[in-house]
Parts: C-alpha cells; structure tokens; sequence
C-alpha cells in the first residue's frame, strides 16, 4: 500500500553531477583525501546557502548530460532551493534540495516545449511524479545519498535552467499531488522517447522481482510521425539532431564490430562471426543475444547491455534485426529507448489529437488510476 512517509516528505534530493572538481560561481569545490576543498579549507560536507533570503539561485558549469549517450555534451545550469556537496569515493557530488512540484516542472521542461498540448503535459506530469514517489517505496533505491539523479538514468533535471515553460507550470499545478496508482500502490511509470510502434514489458529490459502489471505491451500508432511541429513538443534543441528515430540503420565491417564489441565487454572473442537473437519481447526488442567470434562466444542481455555492446555510445534501441554482408554486418532497428510505458512522441500525437490526459494514461499504463495524493 501506498507509504505515508512517500507522501508527507515533498521535497527531493537530486543528484547533479559527480567529478573530482565541480565549478560553481561561488568557486571551485574539488575532493581531497576524503574531503572537500573550498576556498582554503577542508569540509566533510559543504552546504550552500544564499545570502539573500529570496535567492535560492546556485550555478554550476560543465555539468555533463546525456552520459554516455549519443547526444552527450557540457551545459551550464541554475538550480533553486538548497545546494550541498558530499564526498562518493574519490569524487564530489553536487546534491540539490527542493520541492517535488518545482522538480517535476523542471523535469518536464527539461524535454517539452510550449507549444505541447496541456493534456499531454498534464499526463506527463502525473508519471514523472508517479515514477519519483515510487522510488522511495523501493526495497534497494537506485542511489544511497540522494533520491535520484539528473540524467536520462532517472529523469532530466536541469534546473530553472530549463524551467521557464508556463504550459508545464499549469500542467503541474493542475495536477499536484496527483500519481497513478495500481491496486494501492504508486505505479513505476517508466517511459521512453519513440516504442517504434509498440510498448514493451517490463521484464523484457529489468531484472526486478516486483511485478508490473500496469507496464504491459500496447500498440502504438502514433508515434510513427514526421509533423515537425508536434515532434519539437517533445524533442529539445539537442534531440532533434537524431532524425532517424523511428526507423535507424547501422552498418559495421566485421573489424569495426569485433574491436567495438571487445572493448565495450572487455573481452577479446576474436573475430565476430555471428550475432542471433535468443529472445525478444513482443515490440521486437531483443533481451538476450549471442555473439560468435573466432575464439569464444558470449551471450548479454538484457536490453541496455545490448545497446552498449553494439554502438560506441548506445544503439537508439534493441528492437533490432541484424544481418551478415559481404564486408560485415547490418543492423535495422525501430524505436528510440527502452519502450517500456508511456511513448513520448506517441503520447504528444494523442494530445495533438484532442485526447485528454485520462485518455492517454490508461493507453499506456492499462488498469490503473489516478490518486490524489496531496494538496
């Protein structure tokens, strides 16, 4: 049942970013022997705090998004409410401190324009509030010292970087406190850019003995769209430079592929000679693959794994056929990310449409219901 605790704290703990040395405006904070160095001195944690009382404002340069992705890259951000820094291991991390609601207009804005439907945003802020809440009712949280992290890993978070969408401000504060939930509990409502057409299962990409029965395969009609203006709703400036998104093709030699695959499992099988499928889920993406070299063979899954294995960064999916050519292999896919719940491109199409924001939840998150959690 749903965790009194989950709903009473509203606020959230984001972890930024993480590296030996952070920049702020305020200056440098670097690690040091176990310690954090600022301005001359040595702290075990370092807290910042405004000056003013009504400037809960701190800025951070080079913070790296998109990691490991095809689209990674350094920006500078701003980021409200309260900012500390801690020690993990041999690097420094920046933790930000502030209310879910003003975190969910970030995280949305982070992706969605002003031009979206406010139905569609509406949506998206009930499962981006719904994925957080769920965290916290997790056996073993996916982080030890904050709640989540900024990137693509959990959910984008840049900050009032991003936050500057008055369509999403009004989709949050008309839908606050709300989640889906599912026969009591709060749903994990993932969700990707593109499912290709169809939705996948949960299991097809996690390991995890906690049931979803919400996160079924659905099909998806919608997605498969060339209309530049609802494609901008959801893709950023960054995002829009991945055209190919619905249907993508790769091409490799057979050396490209054998040195990429060695250096990405780190281990030498030799010459690729054959890559097969062993299983699938029902959007056609692949959970366990074998692959065939001259000197041994090896079998990976699930389906991130796989996406690492076969792309310098990651393929935009694993939903893929791959075939042998005369120089090496390749690789025609469908879909942009790991297609579990809700379709982003989909699910602006819907709202394109008229649909409203019930409409398009119970499409991709099938016997659930909206809960008002709190005011």
């Amino acid at each position: 049942m749903i965790n009194v605790e989950t709903i009473s704290n509203k606020e959230v703990t984001v972890g930024i970013v993480s590296a030996k040395e952070i920049v702020t405006d305020e200056g440098i904070v670097s690690w040091h022997e176990g310690q954090i160095q600022f301005d001359g001195r040595l702290y075990d944690r370092l807290d910042f705090t405004p000056l003013l009382r009504h400037k809960h404002q701190f800025t951070l340069h080079n913070v790296v998004i998109g990691k490991q992705f095809h689209w990674q890259r350094h920006q500078r951000q701003t980021f409200s409410g309260q900012l500390h820094f801690i020690v993990e291991g041999e690097n420094i991390t920046a933790v930000n401190r502030l209310p879910i609601e003003d975190y969910l207009t970030s995280v949305i804005s982070s992706e969605m324009r002003a031009t979206s439907s406010l139905q569609f945003l509406k949506a998206h802020a009930i499962i981006a509030r719904s994925w957080l809440l769920a965290q916290r009712t997790l056996p073993e949280p996916p982080h030890r010292n904050y709640d989540v992290c900024a990137d693509d890993h959990c959910q984008r978070y840049q900050g009032i970087t991003m936050a500057t969408n008055p369509h999403v401000m009004q989709a949050v504060e008309e839908t606050r406190g709300m989640v889906l939930t599912y026969k009591g509990r709060i749903c994990d409502t993932r969700y990707s850019k593109c499912c290709g057409g169809r939705t996948e299962l949960f299991d097809t990409c996690w390991d995890e003995h906690e049931p979803h029965p919400y996160l079924q395969s659905v099909a998806c009609p919608y997605c498969n769209t060339t209309d530049a203006g609802i494609l901008r709703q959801v893709l950023n400036d960054y995002d829009q430079e991945t055209h190919d998104f619905y249907h993508w093709h790769v091409d490799y030699t057979r050396d490209e592929l054998s040195d990429l695959i060695a250096r990405k499992l780190g281990t030498d099988i030799g010459t690729v000679t054959a890559i097969e499928a062993l299983s699938r889920g029902p959007s056609g993406r692949i959970s366990k693959l074998r692959i065939a070299g001259s000197k041994r063979e090896v079998t990976i899954g699930k389906e991130l794994n796989i996406r690492k294995a076969l792309s310098p960064t990651h393929l935009y999916s694993s939903a893929f056929d791959i075939r042998p050519t005369a120089t090496g292999f390749s690789i025609d896919g469908h879909g942009w990310g790991h297609g579990v719940g809700l379709c982003q491109i989909g699910a602006a199409v819907m709202g394109h449409q008229r649909a409203d924001y019930t409409t398009i939840l119970q499409h991709y998150y099938q016997d659930t219901k909206i809960t008002q959690l709190y005011e």
